[in-house]
């Protein structure tokens, strides 16, 4: 088999490299045409090739904002980018079409084979990788665990823990040492031992002050970046031949998968022996555990399940907080807001009772929340979601979808439209999500007001709505009042210098968000 996979390895090369031969051809040719209602030039699309020479003319960290700005400036809100033979895919970001997708037409829009095929290696049949009644099982399943209060008590405690025990130290000592830290690193790996704790009892120690390079928190890095690169290939052809051969990123990504998923079924079985010595406890702690006690002990449902939930509770937390602490930084004004929502409610808990949490004080913070999802609608942790059209369908907005094409929705390009948020969209203005409640409740109190999330799908929406998105919520505030108290987070980079926004599966910041960390005074 591999001695025939060489064999036809150069002759499943020859198409591609040839059509981007004659593209290179092509490239100096004008390949754009005027919108007359918004003098926006969009790209012209040629037989066969479709736009594809419109995509290689930008640059590879401009890409995603251009394609951003093609639903943006669309009258409908809505671009067909035509591909190879004829093949399209569908972007929007008009939230009647993201309903139409989301809610009314769920069926209709699934995440398809190729989708699947794509994230098959790192999360097998997860939950976020899955359709139908295989996911609908799944999600009936984490939606009972993820709304028992035992387990949302579970992860204030570990929060909290990895707060005070391990972040606060750290960032004291960058302090008093005048270290640069890589900010975005330091809260990826509070997220992953966070998650770590959480869905699998287990602590990865990935935030210990040597901040070591652990080997499966690196395997999962490897295997989400190289994951991601599939989904961007022009010709996916390519990653296939690779992964055939075994040669490349896909041997990477191979060698990194079993890393993690050795590592996952070693935990799954210790965690399984555990919970049958000790079927008389009333009270499973970590995720796992409760889908073992509650009789899901299948090892590949539990592992793929789990993995998935760590996928999620890693990068997006991370990402959200990453961007958030350097939009304060420029808005100077809402840090200081939201210093006085923390003392403010940190002298209100204290009055209550000498034992309270952070977690009594930040729940009532909804400034900060507001900052947060402020922030989220700027650089929203997944960038865009794409489905596979089961059947033919029309969207809201005529446009005919055949089955089989890709109709993307851009929650990045839909936090930019005027049409959404105003003439102040690209504003950093928190207030936004806030009223003021009437004199009868409370006069001058803050009321957050939360949007239609179909117009802000920062957690997705419709039945497959983020199941974590509460945890996350919460996670995050305890992260801000716990640091923010204590600390200024000043970028360590040139005044004016803006971080490139990154879409993987999951956003980042381009080489990272280089941080002094400066002790409080006042």
């Amino acid at each position: 088999m591999f001695e025939l996979g060489k064999l036809l390895a150069p002759f499943l090369l020859i198409f591609p490299l040839l059509l981007l031969y004659l593209i290179k051809k092509f490239l100096s040719i004008q390949t754009t045409k005027t919108c007359q209602t918004t003098n926006f030039e969009f790209p012209k699309a040629y037989p066969l090739i479709g736009h594809l020479i419109a995509v290689l003319k930008q640059k590879k960290d401009e890409r995603f904002r251009w394609i951003a700005s093609l639903i943006v400036n669309s009258p409908s809100s809505t671009f067909v980018m035509h591909r190879l033979f004829g093949h399209q895919s569908i972007l929007t970001g008009n939230p009647a079409t993201v309903e139409h997708m989301l809610k009314n037409q769920f069926p209709v829009y699934q995440k398809g084979p190729f989708q699947k095929a794509i994230l098959k290696d790192l999360l097998g049949d997860g939950i976020f990788n899955i359709d139908g009644e295989m996911w609908k099982f799944q999600r009936q399943v984490a939606s009972y665990e993820f709304n028992t209060r035992s387990l949302r008590k579970f992860v204030e405690i570990v929060v909290d823990a990895e707060l005070s025990d391990r972040l606060i130290p750290l960032l004291s000592d960058a302090a008093k040492n005048q270290t640069v830290l890589d900010f975005q690193d330091i809260l990826q790996r509070f997220a992953f031992d966070n998650i770590c704790k959480i869905a699998f009892g287990y602590d990865p120690e990935y935030l210990s002050p040597s901040l070591p390079q652990a080997r499966f928190a690196v395997a999962f890095e490897d295997a989400v970046t190289i994951s991601s690169q599939r989904f961007r290939s022009f010709f996916p052809i390519l990653w296939k031949i690779r992964r055939f051969l075994n040669i490349g990123s896909e041997k990477e990504l191979k060698e990194a998968v079993t890393e993690i998923r050795n590592f996952a079924k070693t935990i799954v079985r210790q965690k399984r022996q555990g919970v049958v010595k000790d079927s008389e406890s009333l009270e499973p702690e970590d995720l796992l555990s409760r889908f073992l006690k509650s009789g899901h002990t299948d090892e590949k449902f539990v592992t793929d399940i789990v993995i998935s939930f760590i996928l999620a509770g890693r990068d997006t937390t991370s990402s959200a907080l990453t961007w958030f602490y350097w939009l304060l930084q420029k808005n100077k004004h809402v840090e200081e807001e939201i210093l006085r929502e923390i003392n403010k409610n940190r002298g209100k808990q204290k009055n209550k009772t000498e034992h309270s949490s952070l977690f009594d004080e930040v729940k009532v913070m909804v400034y900060t929340h507001a900052a947060l999802c402020e922030s989220m609608r700027l650089y929203p942790p997944v960038a865009l979601d794409t489905k596979e059209a089961a059947i033919n369908d029309v969207l809201p907005d005529g446009t005919k979808v055949k089955k089989g094409t890709w109709v993307s929705y851009s929650a990045y390009a839909m936090g930019r439209m005027e049409g959404i948020w105003g003439l102040d969209w690209a504003e950093y203005r928190p207030e936004r999500w806030l009223e003021v409640e009437d004199e009868k409740t409370g006069a001058g109190k803050w009321k957050f007001v939360p949007r239609d999330p179909y117009s802000y799908p920062v957690f997705h929406a419709g039945p497959r709505v983020c199941l974590g998105k509460e945890m996350a919520i919460l996670q995050m505030k305890m992260v801000v009042a716990g640091i923010l108290e204590r600390f200024r987070v000043v970028p360590a980079v040139e005044e004016g210098i803006e971080p490139i926004y990154v879409a993987n599966l999951t956003a980042k910041m381009q080489g990272g968000f280089l941080v002094r960390i400066e002790e409080r005074t006042v």
